[in-house]
């Protein structure tokens, strides 16, 4: 008889401090993808999704479809979006910021990135929680003749790409002997006479000065100068020369070392040639978030889901104040909108 005399008692108090606001409360706010804030918050998940992936090739925001940010009381806010990226034409290693490189076009066989990310807003500023991506590619309907993909074990290929690195060794004026990092791409195109083959793959400097040396060895990425060769033929090659892997730090503006190339296509104790049947590269899974509970069901199917680590790039802002929501009591003219839907997907930035 007291057990119920007492819950009878919390409930009361429960409905009270209900009517009088007191409970504590979830707030979804849903902005336009377009906002400024919306496009802050993707900026920051695209510079961190860059510096996650450290092989293949730089991503670009395309897209904002979805935005949500989700406030709880004593708990910094967090948003939730669903991203379009698209792949550049530079490397991770060059440190060309992403916002100067160049689109791949859908004629070269565009790579598209679907991401999931759920960032927190904290004092300290933006920093990622989890995301996950799913890489596609993307081509030009009906384009006959068109460049088309070759797997990374493709014979023709390799061949191009071994005599293409051979002529750049003795022909370069960098005083070092280059070895190749990895496979960027590689594809053919039916011409007049037979196939053209191509081909985009990295290189590295090692401890050799002269091509007539056989033994070498790739030096360390935060010393080696590093490369990114576009060849269409044994003696028609070209190849950008960057420096170490460095990068910036946006948070502090202070150089740091980013992550080394998670595998190799040629040597070294990371080399895996199970990868070699891919024609790009895909983001890297680093981590199984299905303790998290932030992403959806659906997410957790996509073997690219990945959790940030703990130790996540941070972005200072300003946290936007409070607009005071309208009395509840105000009507609404017949000209006026019910509802005023959020303004998504957002405008896409390239195709």
């Amino acid at each position: 008889m007291q057990l119920c005399a007492t819950l009878t008692v919390l409930g009361l108090l429960v409905m009270g401090s209900w009517e009088q606001g007191l409970m504590p409360t979830i707030g979804i706010d849903l902005p336009p993808c377009d906002s400024p804030e919306a496009e802050e918050v993707a900026l920051v998940a695209q510079d961190f999704l860059n510096a996650q992936h450290t092989h293949g090739y730089k991503y670009v925001l395309n897209q904002i479809d979805k935005i949500k940010i989700v406030s709880r009381p004593l708990q910094a806010d967090t948003y939730h979006l669903e991203l379009d990226f698209l792949e550049t034409t530079c490397h991770v290693l060059d440190p060309t910021p992403v916002a100067l490189c160049p689109v791949r076009q859908k004629i070269y066989t565009a790579v598209e990135a679907d991401c999931d990310f759920v960032l927190s807003n904290t004092t300290q500023g933006l920093s990622v929680v989890a995301f996950k991506c799913k890489t596609e590619t993307e081509f030009e309907d009906e384009c006959l003749g068109c460049p088309q993909l070759l797997p990374f074990n493709d014979t023709d290929g390799l061949a191009l790409i071994e005599n293409s690195l051979d002529y750049f060794n003795k022909n370069n004026t960098h005083n070092t002997k280059f070895a190749l990092l990895e496979i960027g791409r590689m594809g053919s195109q039916i011409v007049s006479g037979g196939p053209k083959y191509f081909a985009e793959y990295a290189i590295i400097g090692t401890n050799c000065t002269s091509q007539d040396d056989d033994t070498c060895t790739p030096q360390n990425h935060t010393v080696a100068i590093h490369g990114l060769c576009l060849a269409a033929g044994s003696t028609n090659v070209d190849c950008k020369i960057f420096g170490p892997a460095q990068a910036v730090d946006p948070a502090s503006n202070t150089t740091v070392r980013v992550q080394q190339l998670l595998h190799a296509h040629t040597f070294g104790p990371q080399h895996n040639p199970t990868i070699h049947d891919l024609k790009h590269h895909k983001l890297t899974a680093l981590h199984d978030p299905s303790s998290t509970g932030l992403l959806s069901a659906e997410s957790l199917e996509s073997a690219e889901i990945v959790v940030a680590p703990k130790v996540s790039p941070i972005v200072k802002r300003e946290v936007a104040p409070e607009v005071p929501a309208p009395a509840a009591d105000l009507t609404v003219s017949d000209k006026a909108p019910l509802l005023i839907a959020p303004i998504c997907p957002g405008k896409k930035k390239h195709f």
